[in-house]
């Protein structure tokens, strides 16, 4: 199955997850050169030759009102496909790095009420947009709900319970019903009509385990947890953990409500009586206000809404790079067994940049960066030279974001092995001022490539290769500015060596003319010299 490609262009790469409903698995896009998720859906959900026409209909439908969700809590589908035989389905959506809510799920140590109500909310605000589309998820559980590394939370498989669904039948062919029973509305278990206040009653379930500690119902069989559901009273959270708020309490209990109208009239109802226990913009964590270790924070997003991303580290790159004054590890004699591993991820990563696949190709080299890191030094040759070539990868294909802090570490590695001034530290110094150009950030890019270049006069030609370079992309950036003159003043000289050592042909000689023609027209019909 790891080998399969789906419609021509989905690998199958590793299974992340197995479920009730379908198997989800790290995957790749070919055609855009990206990682996804892909989800398998259950053979069993055709049943029948006859039913295989109306299911394949009903498959596109909801792949389609699940993509209507526009909100970053939902992660977007990208495709829907339904091969010949009707048996194998399969959603290809954003892959979503995070941490299942299930994990955050302890007895012995009940979420903080701020974390149970960031998570609460934000799935309230998810639901809210696709109620609205209309879109009923069914099947909302801690095992759907995912919380991202920014704590950001993701509501997943919106629409995979309605794809299963048999009109002719309330049961599947292995005779459940659609849904899972910890979480199940009492009028699922008897096959009523599904309505917004259905996620209602589920999102009380999941609120309800987060702040106990436990699941609402417990049996000895699935028939008697779904009995629980239609007649048993749920257990007040204050006689569980006294430390819930009342008005949080009051609000669960409304939520698991029997009857559908019962309950809160709607998820934006919910949302407000949850506002009170959420963290205040500005509010710092109170003692012992923590959630899991590790676990990324739901409220984050609550106590800094709209913050810019986190600075990168400058002082270690994505491969684990020690901060300045710290020791490397002593560098070890590189063992046959690694060292046939590294030449063969060069191997395959070269391949892949052979057909354009960049993410692909860099994930391949960081998959034995780890390992060659704890055996042979952080910043060992080898390890360096790896993550330098995964950097370079990562530029070429447009990733910025992941290739600026790792060549800004890998700059200060190599200053500390080879000194300041040496040829490894220069280049990724000016690899990270043209991922900053990139970025935007081009004030910063081009005091880098200037002091770069004061480097490489002084140690090298002013016409050497990496000299000329570096003319041409300072030159460059000064013309993306609108600071004509002053990209004429480098990038005439330049043109001059590059016509003497490369040539009127050359391919950037052509380029610094086209760019000198459009400054000399721009100065000239302005009144420049």
């Amino acid at each position: 199955m790891s080998q399969q490609v789906i419609a021509g262009r989905y690998e199958l790469l590793e299974e992340l997850s197995h479920g009730g409903m379908g198997d989800v698995w790290r995957g790749y896009d070919a055609v855009l050169d990206r990682p996804v998720a892909v989800k398998l859906i259950r053979q069993q959900s055709v049943t029948s030759p006859q039913l295989a026409e109306e299911f394949a209909k009903r498959f596109r439908r909801e792949a389609r009102i699940t993509a209507r969700i526009q909100h970053p809590g939902v992660p977007q589908v990208y495709d829907a496909v339904l091969d010949d035989t009707y048996e194998r389905l399969f959603l290809v959506m954003e892959l979503v790095e995070g941490v299942q809510l299930s994990g955050y799920v302890d007895p012995a140590r009940p979420l903080p009420v701020s974390w149970a109500a960031a998570v609460a909310a934000q799935v309230a605000t998810v639901l809210s947009h696709a109620h609205e589309v209309p879109a009923i998820h069914r099947d909302l559980k801690p095992g759907n709900i995912l919380v991202a590394r920014d704590g950001t939370v993701k509501v997943l498989d919106f629409g995979i319970a309605a794809i299963l669904r048999n009109d002719a039948t309330k049961l599947t062919a292995t005779g459940s019903p659609i849904g899972t029973s910890q979480y199940m509305a009492p009028e699922q278990v008897r096959g009523g009509r599904i309505t917004p206040q259905t996620d209602l009653y589920a999102l009380g379930c999941v609120l309800h385990e987060l702040l106990s500690g436990r699941v609402l119902f417990q049996a000895d069989s699935e028939f008697l947890l779904m009995y629980q559901h239609v007649s048993a009273a749920p257990t007040p959270l204050r006689q569980l953990r006294s430390e819930v708020p009342t008005g949080l309490e009051e609000l669960v209990l409304h939520l698991l409500r029997k009857a559908p109208e019962a309950r809160p009239a709607d998820i934006q109802e919910v949302y407000e009586r949850l506002r009170p226990f959420l963290p205040r913009v500005g509010q710092a964590p109170a003692p012992g206000e923590a959630g899991p270790a590790g676990a990324p924070d739901p409220t984050g997003l609550f106590r800094n809404p709209y913050a810019p991303r986190a600075r990168a580290q400058s002082g270690r790159g994505a491969a684990g790079a020690p901060a300045p004054g710290l020791p490397a590890a002593e560098p070890l004699a590189v063992p046959a067994v690694m060292r046939a591993e590294i030449k063969e991820a060069y191997a395959h990563s070269d391949a892949l940049l052979e057909e354009e696949r960049f993410a692909q190709a860099a994930e391949v080299l960081g998959e034995v960066i780890e390992p060659a890191a704890r055996l042979l030094g952080v910043e060992s040759r080898p390890v360096l030279e790896l993550r330098t070539q995964r950097a370079a990868i990562q530029l070429l294909g447009g990733d910025y974001r992941a290739a600026l802090p790792e060549f800004a570490a890998l700059a200060d590695a190599y200053g500390r092995i080879n000194g300041p001034s040496s040829a490894q530290a220069r280049a990724c110094r000016a690899q990270a001022a043209r991922c900053r150009a990139e970025l935007g950030q081009v004030t910063e890019a081009l005091a880098t490539l200037q002091a770069v270049l004061g480097v490489v006069r002084s140690v090298d030609s002013d016409a050497s290769e990496e000299a000329l370079e570096l003319r041409r992309d300072i030159g460059m950036l000064l013309l993306a500015q609108g600071r004509a003159a002053e990209a004429r003043a480098v990038l005439e000289p330049l043109h001059a060596d590059l016509v003497l050592v490369y040539g009127p042909q050359d391919e950037m000689t052509a380029e610094i003319a086209e760019a000198l023609a459009l400054i000399r027209l721009d100065l000239d019909g302005t009144g420049g010299s």
